[in-house]
């Protein structure tokens, strides 16, 4: 399998977590790798699942960003999202 079908995967099997689920669960691994004495087996399970988890997060880290960049202010001093077709066009 390769390192980006291995990296969507990841993704999909971490689609029914919220964000902070899923760092919760990153640092939960990342605490049992610190604190065990883990065979190399297992080090390199929990290193795979967090590799996943972090670019999850990454990814809904992306999305949120996008989103926040879309609003605009509309002249009541509320926000908006701006339309997708003039988010990818230059002001």
């Amino acid at each position: 399998m390769s390192k980006t079908s291995r990296s969507e995967a990841a993704k999909s099997s971490f689609s029914d977590l919220s964000y902070e689920q899923a760092v919760e669960k990153l640092e939960s691994i990342l605490d049992s790798i610190e604190q065990e004495e883990l065979p190399l087996e297992s080090l390199t399970s929990k290193f795979q699942e967090a590799s996943g988890l972090l670019a999850y997060c990454q990814g809904k880290l992306s999305e949120a960003e996008s989103r926040i960049q879309a609003l605009e202010k509309q002249s009541g001093g509320q926000f908006a999202l701006k339309p997708a077709d003039s988010t990818l066009q230059p002001d």
